[in-house]
């Protein structure tokens, strides 16, 4: 599955508003366009997109059945 697929599934399941879900179409993004970028602007963008991703904690925590 490429980035428009996975953009295409977020919006026909309305995921958007699910934050775990975009990180993974910025990976993927990000996966997409490593042969065109340097060695140092992949890794700082791979840190920030895994930030992003540390940030969200737990924040499913007691509403497991609602957002999984």
């Amino acid at each position: 599955m490429d980035s428009k697929q996975l953009a295409q599934y977020l919006e026909a399941t309305d995921s958007i508003t699910k934050p775990w879900l975009l990180v993974q179409l910025r990976l993927k993004k990000l996966q997409e366009r490593r042969d065109t970028i340097s060695e140092d602007t992949y890794a700082d963008e791979l840190a920030d997109i895994h930030q992003d991703l540390m940030n969200l904690g737990e924040w499913w925590r007691s509403i497991e059945d609602q957002v999984f």
